[in-house]
């Protein structure tokens, strides 16, 4: 049990913690009328979007003492049930005359917690919310909120982002001819190792990668799902992986994993593709052109983060860029990023914004370099696009085929500059 001294004192050392944290100021916008729930992969940076808030509030003019920011993952606190908090709501009350601004810091480890956010919303206090769980983008935990908060999904950092940690402001015009050096050598870190913040200042990232990946296995997923075969999860992993660039359907994934030694059926292979979805492992696009079964049952699945993806792949320069493309255009667009695979196949298509894209390493060969354009070629000749990109490692032109221009650019470009 926690007594009402121990919560002030915790609420107390917090209000000065938070006030004080070293920032990568991150672009994401945050409305000043609306209740927010922080998801995304362990360690991508949520907390700190939420002291990124505290410090701007305290900025504007708010006091201290309005912020009532509680971590419930701290080693000194003891199992917590649904009623203790209401007892860090009464327990600030007696501290301040204050209306407290609630930021709950990986609320999702005290049962029933939803209830409580609920409350404080109806009630008109403002409440900020982070948690890496499966369960906090759940279809039963939304319908409990009741459309009183809004989901903000938290990635990793950009490119952009990368290089501020590394003190490279890409703010200066100037930037990409002075510092051209380090954002080269920076960008072949991002490339292999991914954005996760705290990863700029480790200097054993793969061994750091390793282990969280662990902790989302074991932590996320085989512990939350209550999976007895985690062997076989841990082979569809190492399956997405290996296939990151190609279109995968529910049964042929299924057989893959139980040929592997560890049977299972398509409805389970459906069951663990939908938890790695939940956990931030990885993301979803579908064919734009499908019918409805099959976008359903045959998508091509990439991973949260490069670094991750990484750690299962040997020869891993293709796909890499691909993923990464694939990560950026997700942030950038959500759920209107597609693939389009008709007589041909276009990596990447968005609808609304009518734009195509192709990734290759390199469009030195001869047979890629047709495949590539003539498959934008017959997009563009099937639905309106505007833009057409073939994103690569280093090189840059622009090609015509067919009356469609295509613009060849460097992926280190392409994710310094403006969305597409």
């Amino acid at each position: 049990m926690i007594n009402k001294d121990e919560i002030k004192l915790l609420i107390a050392e917090n209000q000065r913690e938070v006030q004080n944290k070293s920032l990568i100021e991150r672009p994401y916008i945050i409305e000043d009328a609306l209740n927010y729930v922080f998801v995304g992969l362990r360690r991508a940076g949520k907390s700190y979007l939420m002291y990124q808030q505290i410090q701007k509030l305290l900025r504007n003019g708010h006091s201290a003492d309005e912020i009532l920011y509680f971590n419930f993952e701290d080693d000194r606190l003891p199992s917590l049930a649904l009623s203790d908090l209401d007892l860090l709501k009464t327990s600030y009350e007696e501290m301040y005359d204050c209306r407290p601004l609630f930021f709950l810091d990986e609320i999702q480890i005290v049962a029933g917690w939803e209830k409580f956010a609920r409350r404080l919303a109806d009630r008109g206090y403002r409440v900020f919310i982070t948690g890496s769980n499966a369960k906090m983008l759940s279809s039963e935990i939304a319908t409990t909120l009741g459309g009183r908060f809004a989901i903000k999904d938290v990635y990793p950092f950009s490119f952009p982002e990368f290089l501020k940690a590394q003190g490279i402001d890409m703010s200066d015009k100037n930037a990409a001819y002075k510092f051209h050096s380090e954002i080269t050598k920076n960008y072949e870190v991002y490339f292999r190792f991914g954005g996760l913040p705290e990863l700029t200042k480790i200097a054993t990232k793969r061994e750091w990668l390793s282990n969280l990946y662990q902790k989302v296995f074991f932590g996320d997923l085989v512990s939350r799902y209550q999976i007895r075969n985690d062997y076989a999860l841990r082979v569809l992993v190492r399956k997405l992986a290996e296939s990151v660039k190609q279109p995968s359907s529910f049964s042929r994934l299924a057989n893959v994993v139980s040929a592997a030694g560890k049977k299972v059926s398509t409805d389970t292979t459906i069951d663990y593709l939908g938890y790695l979805k939940e956990s931030w492992i990885i993301f979803a696009v579908e064919n734009y052109c499908a019918k409805l079964a099959d976008k359903e049952s045959n998508k091509k699945y990439y991973f949260v983060d490069n670094g991750l993806l990484n750690l299962f792949l040997f020869d891993s320069n293709t796909s890499l860029l691909e993923n990464q493309v694939a990560i950026r255009l997700r942030q950038a667009y959500g759920d209107e990023l597609h693939f389009f695979q008709g007589r041909t196949e276009v990596d990447f298509y968005l609808p609304e914004s009518k734009i195509a894209i192709q990734v290759a390493y390199s469009m030195q060969d001869i047979d890629t370099r047709q495949r590539e354009m003539n498959g934008l070629v017959e997009l563009s000749q099937s639905f309106e696009v505007k833009k057409c990109l073939i994103i690569t490692k280093e090189e840059e032109e622009t090609i015509t085929k067919s009356g469609v221009e295509i613009q060849v650019i460097p992926v280190r470009k392409w994710l310094l500059g403006d969305m597409p």
